[in-house]
């Protein structure tokens, strides 16, 4: 994850926590990225590493979702095929996937989601 996303993730992630803490043990990151070495990456992937998947997750059903998936993009940031695939495989599984660019657009997404 590039320097601006991790700042802009973690600004969240704070708000979100202060905003929601009654929710703060089902709201969290999955750190897919980062540079590990090939053993690291070799078990990680035989424990279950699924490449693609979304940097936050709160798992909390609101109306027709089972629970929220938010990837964070920052400037001209793009989806990968992966997270593409991802998206589409938590979609057919009822759950709500958001891609979001700033602090404002999470914000807004969070509190649609958790009022809805």
């Amino acid at each position: 994850m590039k320097q601006l996303e991790s700042a802009l993730q973690a600004e969240c992630v704070k708000w979100f926590r202060l905003q929601y803490p009654g929710y703060a043990g089902v709201f969290f990151s999955v750190p897919n990225g980062g540079m590990r070495n090939r053993g690291t990456a070799i078990r990680m992937k035989r424990e279950g590493l699924l490449p693609g998947v979304s940097d936050l997750i709160l798992l909390v059903p609101r109306g027709e979702y089972h629970g929220l998936c938010i990837e964070m993009k920052h400037g001209k940031g793009r989806q990968t095929k992966h997270q593409k695939a991802f998206e589409e495989a938590v979609e057919s599984q009822g759950y709500r996937y958001v891609v979001v660019g700033g602090f404002l657009e999470f914000a807004r997404e969070i509190q649609w989601y958790l009022t809805s």
